[in-house]
């Protein structure tokens, strides 16, 4: 096997001009720890444009080498790859290539050349000399020596026939025959060319080297060689055996090889440890070897010997040598740049305090010194055959090194004299990477020393960069830009333009993360300042109540205090009569002079400083050894701090006692003759004061802090269990694995087509895109999906970018479409989590009549304020356009102020802004008075006012600059939004928005809302069932096609018993049962309900007919005769039937009165109360478009008994029958249902409902808190919302 020696790290010197070249080069003998000896040349990278690399010549290789490292071989750049504007330079061609012949075919192919280039006139010596040690091969030198003429040098002994430059290298395996086969490449030169190395090889690990009078040298260790020793004594071989043509010869390929004995010695003994790499040295480390150890006794006169054997002589003429430099070129050299001469001389080889003399270190730095000087010329001259090159033929720009590598450095040339800046004194760079996205630059050019105005600059370039691009400019408005085609460069080995996307993106990403860390510690310390300076001005209001208590408390005792008496010696008295706080008193009563004469036992109970803090004394009186009367005493001790003390007798201990002596209700008080200062005293009291106000300051703020955080959590949960329900609503046709989408990960999207218009396809093929199909890098493209693992799903799997933030695809029958399921034009949409890029937000305008909490009549008020939150807490822009009434609840508007005034039908409007809920609201104020009614509804010209209203609102919108994506109007009183829009202001100016209409109640105005479905871009009403109800009416007919159900939500903040105000104790679902208990004994006691734990029903509705009013009636008397209670909170708007329910009520009560309340009236605060203390929630509607009772009493923990229809059908899952349907959307079942709007249906439901409660406690509670737990807040309908808004932006 031929295991090849390679080179390491050749001398590369490319001809860089078209004459004569005469060079000099004195090298570096240095050393490589680990048995490594290495001649090395150190200089900056040149590539084969012109620059010179630094080079290392250990003359040895491991056994493995050929596998470890492969030659790499130069090759020119191709002309695509050269920037505009540049010229490439022609390659060199390479003088030996690195192949092994395996026939004669193949040697006589590639001959021609090679043999040419070897014809060379005379024989050139090489002498080798190895030096080992007992342990391993120390190194290996060789004492190259190239001789023009057999005589040019005296005394010069001709050995092996080699060229000066050796290098080993690899070959592939011959066999067995080959094994002992030491192959040399043998490059070409020219007969001008004339190289002359002397190099000199030391023992690394001490020995004496110095010479004899023979001249010969000593060692001192086993294996070590003198210089000059032959080859044929390194290998102790017959020297005329290597002379044998059979051992030594020249190969096809230009190779000399040597087989016979010793080949494979040589081969081991030149085999390497470990060889350094040399990069990144200064002068003074480049002297050091870890194999000199301290104390190494080399002379003064070694060290010139060395000197002497270290000078390098090289010249070079003709044109040769170009051929010379490029065969020399090293496989893979270190950079050795930013070097300076200290650093250079040092070497770890050398340890510190090695006995190296300043001689040896000069004579290095001027080695130094010859060699940058060398590396300066071929540069200088690289640069001016470029630039000479270039203005022949008019290009007035070039760069040098002419392949432009990321990760290093290129000086770019500009001809002044041929650019737009000819006559500038001052040239600069302008320009950034990669299409000008990474990293900007600016920076100025000097000029050259090259003739004819040439001048340059430098700049590093990244190792991101796949492209240079700039422009050149004399710093104010003068520019040369490629005729407006800016300059660029090619960097050859960077980033590839999607690799390079990616880097952006992470970038981007660690940005946003580093903001966000930012932008948190900001607001937390923003929050810090604000708890600091709430802190100050709590302590600042607690000081100022501590002084006003104590100067009222003060007030009193003073008062007290003038008007109580030191002793009454007919009643009471004190002895001694001069006592102060702490000391012991007695306290005497006479028992007959008051009501207290017949009384078995005497009790004095007191205090002080008017009953200050309480009880503080309590004893029994004792009989006294007085005579005068029917005294009796206690002793006891005068209170700390006491001015006065405060006492009653009574005939018995507290809350024993019967009877009393108060002094007629006055109290017996006494002065402490003997107490504290006053002034200090008061002083002290308002400092307790101001310390007990601290303390249940701190107390309050701990529990509603704990609160907070415990109703964020929980909303969060909320949230994340929507999400989760959200992204499985639909797993009966498609979902994904993972549930949560990741960006940067793999996506596995599963479809079944069996329950879509696909079902039956013999194939089904996965179109998609991300971002809302707005992505960079466009539509994904078509997938053939495969079977998955079960059941009749497919399957196809994505990879989603780190930019992605929704997910978007639709199915299709064949690859070039056929029949699509794109979930009827709404198409699938996924959000991606993680990302580094977020949704824009999108600019919705709600145009309407109503809003809670300012301006509600019903649930459209409801509607419009918690869907704009909602949508806005998923950061998007909401404002709402309402009309300025002037019954307006102002106290619910914040930062109200006058915005501006405009003109529209000869009227002029006000326009008013304020805050409402979070919520940016615009009031419109017509000055024609339409809104100074008192009233939102119910005016003879409702239909004049609300038409109005409309057109002020679409012409403030456009007068005002606005251009939101949605303008999103409501029932009939908004509907000419919607054709107003479209015929008067889709064309001018607001030609961006679309318009979404959405029917609360078809009951109303059903004209004008089938007009505003006719224009309207996307419809919806409020449940899904609603809209199947309706779909039949003649308005929505034929509209079908847009029109949508979307369930509407309640506020969770509005209604939330954990932090309602209303209710006796806050609970969640954690305690829903001890919360409900308190709930329902504060609803008994409120209404005067008999307080027993029976089963109770509440009802809270507008009593019309709708409600199904007979319905109610019935299921009343149904509880009742189940012996439960029931609580009636409604009015009706229909005198008839509220007189109806009155005698109703009457009739109860005198029947029912401690099981039945009905209340005829609407009291926010009751409702609250029902809403938590009923067991079940009765909603019998005849039809219901969405219904929002059944939705609050879930969040209370109530169990909703309903009737299926509209909304009530879509939230409500008979607990029963609808176990399956509840689980496609991602819910339990949670209460109970039936069909019949007869008394009939109302039994199915109540008496289920009823036996549930009276038989199966446990079940009943765990119902109670499964129906707590589910989220009916706006979080899903504002994401169904957001997909229909951007379905309605997708239309043309």
């Amino acid at each position: 096997m031929d295991v090849p020696l390679p080179l390491q790290r050749p001398l590369s010197c490319t001809s860089v001009s078209n004459g004569r070249t005469h060079l000099k080069i004195k090298p570096f003998l240095g050393f490589v720890p680990h048995g490594t000896t290495s001649l090395s040349l150190q200089s900056s990278s040149w590539r084969n444009d012109g620059m010179v690399a630094g080079v290392s010549f250990p003359f040895c290789a491991s056994a493995g080498f050929s596998r470890r490292r492969r030659r790499k071989i130069s090759s020119p750049r191709s002309q695509g790859s050269s920037p505009k504007g540049f010229v490439p330079r022609k390659p060199s061609g390479m003088s030996t290539q690195r192949k092994d012949q395996k026939s004669n075919g193949d040697k006589e192919s590639q001959s021609t050349s090679s043999s040419k280039e070897s014809e060379i006139s005379n024989q050139k010596t090489i002498e080798a000399e190895v030096e080992t040690s007992d342990d391993d091969t120390k190194g290996v030198g060789m004492d190259l020596k190239f001789l023009e003429d057999d005589d040019e040098i005296n005394g010069s002994t001709k050995s092996i026939s080699q060229l000066p430059v050796t290098q080993f290298v690899e070959s592939e395996e011959t066999g067995d025959d080959d094994k002992d086969t030491v192959k040399l490449i043998k490059p070409t030169r020219t007969e001008e060319s004339d190289f002359l190395i002397d190099s000199v090889i030391r023992e690394q690990s001490g020995g004496d080297y110095s010479e004899n009078s023979q001249g010969e040298t000593n060692a001192s260790r086993k294996g070590s060689h003198a210089v000059g020793t032959k080859l044929s004594e390194i290998l102790q071989v017959d020297p005329d055996e290597l002379n044998e043509p059979q051992k030594l010869k020249e190969n096809i390929a230009g190779y000399v090889e040597y087989k016979g004995p010793g080949a494979s010695e040589l081969l081991e003994m030149t085999k390497p440890n470990d060889v350094e790499r040399i990069g990144d040295l200064d002068s003074s480390s480049f002297l050091k070897s870890d194999s000199v150890e301290e104390g190494d006794p080399l002379t003064a006169g070694t060290l010139e010997t060395e000197d002497t054997s270290l000078n390098l002589r090289l010249e070079m003429e003709g044109p040769g040598a170009s051929e010379l430099l490029e065969m020399t070129k090293p496989n893979d050299v270190e950079h050795i740049g930013d070097l300076d001469s200290s650093s250079f001389l040092k070497s770890d080889s050398v340890e510190e305090g090695d006995p190296l003399t300043a001689g040896t270190l000069e004579t290095e730095d001027t080695s130094l010194n010859l060699r940058l000087e060398m590396e300066a010329n071929l540069r200088r001259q690289a640069t001016e055959r470029l630039a000479e090159e270039n203005l022949l033929q008019g290009i007035r720009l070039f760069c040098f090194p002419e392949v432009v590598k990321p990760d290093e450095d290129v000086e770019i040339f500009l001809n002044r004299s041929l650019s737009a800046l000819n006559n500038e004194p001052d040239v600069l760079i302008m320009g950034a990477f990669n299409d000008w996205r990474w990293r900007s630059f600016t920076t100025r050019l000097t000029e050259t020393h090259l003739n004819r105005d040439w001048w340059s600059c430098k700049i590093h370039v990244p190792k991101e960069a796949y492209k240079i691009d700039f422009v050149f400019f004399n710093g104010q408005d003068v520019y040369d830009n490629n005729d407006g085609n800016d300059f660029s460069i090619t960097v050859e080995g960077g980033m590839q333009i999607i690799d390079f996307e990616n880097f952006l993106l992470e970038e981007k990403w660690r940005e946003q993360e580093k903001l966000a860390k930012e932008q948190a510690e900001r607001e937390r310390l923003a929050e810090e300042q604000r708890r600091i300076e709430a802190e100050k001005a709590a302590i600042e209001a607690d000081r100022a109540q501590a002084k006003e208590e104590a100067a009222k408390k003060r007030e009193v005792l003073q008062a007290l205090m003038a008007k109580a008496s030191k002793t009454r010696d007919s009643t009471w008295y004190i002895e001694p009569s001069e006592f102060k706080c702490e000391d012991k008193v007695r306290i005497c009563y006479n028992k007959s002079s008051g009501p207290l004469s017949h009384a078995k036992d005497l009790w004095i109970h007191g205090g002080h400083n008017n009953w200050k803090g309480g009880l503080s004394i309590v004893e029994k009186l004792v009989k006294s050894e007085r005579i005068d009367g029917d005294w009796w005493y206690a002793e006891v001790v005068i209170p700390d701090r006491a001015l006065v003390l405060d006492w009653v007798f009574a005939d018995g201990p507290p809350k024993d006692a019967i009877a009393y002596d108060n002094n007629h209700r006055q109290d017996f008080h006494a002065v402490v003759p003997k107490h504290t200062p006053e002034e200090l005293y008061w002083v002290e009291e308002e400092h307790q004061i101001f310390k007990t106000l601290q303390e249940e300051r701190r107390l309050r703020e701990v529990a509603m802090r704990a609160k907070a955080e415990k109703t964020a959590l929980l909303k969060a949960e909320t949230k994340e269990r929507t999400m989760k329900s959200f992204l499985l609503s639909q797993k009966h046709i498609v979902y994904t694995e993972p549930l949560d989408i990741q960006a940067g990960s793999s996506v596995t999207v599963y479809y079944n087509p069996a329950n879509t218009v696909l079902n039956g396809k013999p194939e089904i093929w996965f179109r998609c895109s991300f971002n809302r199909w707005t992505h960079r890098l466009g539509p994904w493209p078509p997938q053939k999906m495969l079977p998955a693992e079960y059941g009749t799903h497919v399957k196809a799997t994505v990879k989603v970018p780190l930019d992605a933030y929704m997910m978007d695809f639709v199915f299709s029958e064949r690859e070039d479409g056929g029949i699509f399921d794109n979930k009827s034009g709404m198409d699938y949409h996924i959000p991606v989590f993680g990302g580094v890029a977020k949704e824009p937000p999108m600019h919705i305008v709600h145009i309407a009549v109503e809003m809670a909490p300012i301006a509600k009549v019903g649930g459209l008020g409801d509607v419009v304020t918690s869907l704009s939150r909602a949508v806005q807490d998923l950061n998007h822009n909401v404002d709402i356009v309402l009309p300025k009434y002037d019954c307006l609840k102002m106290n619910h508007v914040k930062d109200f102020r006058f915005h501006k005034s405009f003109f529209w039908g000869g009227t002029e409007i006000k326009v008013w802004f304020g805050k409402v809920e979070g919520l940016s609201v615009y009031f419109l104020e017509p000055q024609n008075g339409f809104f100074g009614k008192g009233r939102v509804y119910g005016c003879n010209n409702d239909g004049e006012r609300f038409g109005f209203f409309c057109h002020a609102a679409l012409e403030f919108l456009l007068q005002g600059g606005f251009h939101p994506d949605i303008i999103h109007c409501h029932d009939w009183s908004s509907a000419p939004v919607a054709w107003l829009f479209k015929e008067h202001y889709t064309h001018y100016g607001l030609s961006k928005s679309r318009i979404v209409f959405t029917i609360h109640n078809l009951e109303f105005g059903a004209n004008l809302i089938g007009k505003a479905m006719t224009f309207a871009d996307k419809a919806t009403t409020v449940s899904p069932t609603y809209s199947q109800e309706v779909s039949g009416n003649p308005v929505i007919a034929p509209h079908l096609y847009k029109f949508h159900g979307i369930v509407n939500g309640i506020d969770p903040d509005i209604w939330d018993p954990l932090n309602d105000k209303f209710l006796p104790i806050s609970y969640t679902s954690e305690n829903v049962v001890e919360g409900k208990a308190a709930a329902k004994e504060a609803l008994q006691q409120k209404l005067g309900l008999k307080q027993a734990d029976l089963p109770l029903v509440g009802i809270i509705t507008r009593l019309t007919h709708q409600k199904g009013i007979h319905l109610i009636k019935h299921a009343i008397w149904r509880t009742l005769e189940r012996n439960g209670q029931v609580v009636l909170l409604g009015s009706a708007p229909d005198p008839r039937i509220q007189n109806d329910f009155v005698n109703l009520a009457n009739e109860l009560h005198s029947k029912y009165n401690d099981r039945a309340r009905l209340c005829l009236t609407y009291d926010e605060p009751l409702s609250h109360l029902i809403y938590s203390g009923a067991d079940f929630i009765l909603v019998p509607s005849i039809f219901e478009p969405c219904g929002l009772t059944q939705l609050t009493a879930m969040r209370y923990g109530s169990i909703p008994v309903v009737r299926k229809t509209g909304g009530l059908y879509d939230t409500v899952f008979d607990v029963d029958h609808d176990k399956e349907r509840a689980q496609q959307c991602g819910l339990e079942p949670n209460g109970f249902s039936f069909d019949g709007a007869d008394a009939a249906g109302v039994d199915y439901a109540l008496n289920r409902a009823l036996s549930a409660w009276y038989d199966g406690r446990d079940w009943f509670n765990s119902l109670c808190k499964q129906v707590m737990e589910q989220d009916w807040s706006w979080n899903r309908p504002a994401l169904d919302y957001l997909e229909l808004y951007h379905a309605a932006r997708k239309l043309e």
